[in-house]
């Protein structure tokens, strides 16, 4: 018995403004909360989600239900999976929520899965060595899906199915059963995507999209130059009969029915004919992710460097549809850095408009490919050209990097931030005089100031006259004032421990201080 595994991709980003200008900067009327209305389109984006919704989403998920239904009671169901973003819900929440009822009435079915992503369709998975973002996004999806549908996703569809062995990692760690990436020949070699596979190094499965297939449906349907137009269900279904392997992973985006081809090329009667087409042939079936990694061993392992992470997206299929010209890597460099800035702000809006501007498609649309590819980019890019894209996303990101670093000025956060934990890397060891004997470590002013009562005097000597105090609370801790302070006890005039009394007092009061202005902001 061969499974059919049929996934659908329901994303919608909210685009930029194109009338975004700097001097917005200059308004003191400006709030953060303002940011999402003068950031975004929200006109377009409305415009685009209702036609999508009209031509798309509601027809689609009517053809799908019905077909559920139809088969509902016959020894080989109709089942479907979605990964739906969260951004989407946002939408559907904001604009339409009798789609969103429609989309719950198909997790009644009981035929219907839900795949877990990253909440913001973002690149989080490639952030960093702990990926902190990605986990925390796809914590908010995992929690989404469960509010919204009742279910507990337990495979995940990465945003663009990029895939290399940390990511797998990290998915294995969060408690993931399994996840959907692109079957590519850099990967397989000789071997077939129509398996069940595990992640190196892992008990991760791994189920690879037939992109042959997907693509068949995806991106060549309507084409009248195709050689197999028109491709009809009967048609389809007997290519998948012939297909070798235990399971054929079909993965498109959901406006391939309706938006991407039209309703007048015959898309949606193709996928109502389709299921019980499938259901003809004895040896085909359709499953859902989870049903498939718990039916099947896998035969084999994936291995993906970091330095070879797959997508879905183009011929390369790999990061380059996002991070490859200088627009693209400028401005997922800065998105990148502004991670701890936002997060140390403490500020939800700040993080949240961060989050936003996350989303993939910003990125996407700067690409500069030819061919193919190129056309494709150009087809959704809201722009007329990838420089415009540049100029508007790189000002916005610019305008928040400005407000974040603003908010970072505030005295109470530039308390916590001196009275922080550090790592043990920027911690401060103190040495027993030239002889270098570590004596004690610590990773904070507290820390600092405990160890001061107990630390011989002639380390404390050591330390001052060779300025270690005053450039280790400067340079680490980054407290100016307080280093300033220190150094003006380096004179030589206090020894003993007449300079171990005068440290201890500078250092406390001015603990004492920050403690008090840290307090302050949370009151």
């Amino acid at each position: 018995m061969t499974d059919v595994c049929f996934i659908f991709e329901v994303h919608q980003p909210f685009r930029l403004s194109r009338n975004f200008h700097k001097d917005l900067l200059d308004h003191q009327s400006v709030t953060k909360k303002d940011l999402f209305d003068l950031y975004f389109d929200h006109r377009l984006n409305r415009h685009i989600f209702d036609r999508a919704a009209r031509k798309c989403y509601f027809p689609s998920n009517n053809v799908i239900l019905e077909q559920i239904d139809r088969h509902k009671k016959d020894r080989k169901q109709f089942k479907v999976a979605y990964g739906i973003s969260g951004v989407f819900i946002e939408q559907c929440e904001r604009w339409n929520t009798d789609l969103l009822d429609s989309f719950k009435q198909l997790a009644k079915s009981g035929c219907v899965e839900f795949l877990s992503q990253p909440y913001y369709h973002s690149l989080a998975s490639l952030y960093g060595i702990d990926r902190s973002e990605f986990a925390e996004q796809i914590g908010m999806h995992r929690q989404l899906m469960k509010d919204l549908f009742g279910c507990e996703p337990r495979v995940v569809e990465n945003t663009e199915c990029l895939y290399n062995n940390a990511i797998a990692k990290t998915v294995e760690g969060l408690g993931y059963e399994a996840t959907v990436t692109e079957g590519v020949e850099r990967v397989l070699g000789w071997r077939s995507p129509n398996h069940v596979y595990k992640a190196k190094d892992s008990t991760l499965r791994v189920l690879l999209r037939n992109y042959q297939l997907s693509d068949d449906i995806g991106f060549r349907f309507s084409s009248t130059q195709w050689e197999e137009w028109p491709l009809t269900a009967d048609k389809y279904a007997s290519w998948l009969a012939s297909t070798p392997g235990h399971v054929v992973t079909l993965f498109v985006d959901y406006e391939t029915f309706g938006e991407h081809h039209w309703p007048e090329s015959g898309i949606h009667e193709f996928l109502r004919w389709l299921p019980s087409k499938v259901i003809e042939w004895e040896h085909l079936q359709w499953c859902n992710p989870s049903d498939v990694v718990r039916q099947h061993a896998p035969v084999g392992e994936i291995d993906v460097s970091d330095y070879d992470t797959v997508s879905w997206a183009d011929l390369e299929r790999d990061p380059s549809a996002w991070i490859d010209n200088p627009m693209q890597k400028s401005c997922y460099d800065s998105l990148k850095g502004l991670e701890q800035p936002v997060k140390a702000t403490g500020d939800r809006d700040l993080k949240t408009l961060w989050r936003y501007l996350q989303m993939s498609d910003h990125l996407y649309y700067l690409s500069v490919k030819g061919g193919g590819p190129g056309d494709v980019h150009s087809y959704f890019n809201p722009c007329s050209s990838p420089i415009e894209a540049f100029a508007g996303y790189s000002k916005i990101i610019s305008d928040l990097e400005i407000r974040i670093m603003r908010e970072l000025e505030r005295p109470e956060l530039v308390a916590k931030r001196v009275l922080r934990q550090l790592s043990v890397a920027k911690g401060f060891t103190f040495f027993h005089g030239f002889a270098r004997r570590s004596q004690r470590a610590v990773r904070s002013l507290n820390e600092f100031h405990s160890a001061l009562r107990t630390v011989d005097l002639e380390s404390i000597r050591f330390h001052m006259e060779r300025g270690d105090f005053e450039r280790w609370i400067r340079q680490v801790v980054g407290d100016d004032q307080l280093a300033g302070r220190v150094a003006k006890l380096s004179d030589g005039k206090l020894i003993g421990e007449k300079l171990r009394r005068r440290i201890l007092g500078v250092v406390e009061r001015r603990i004492r201080r920050l403690q008090e202005t840290a307090a302050k902001g949370l009151s």
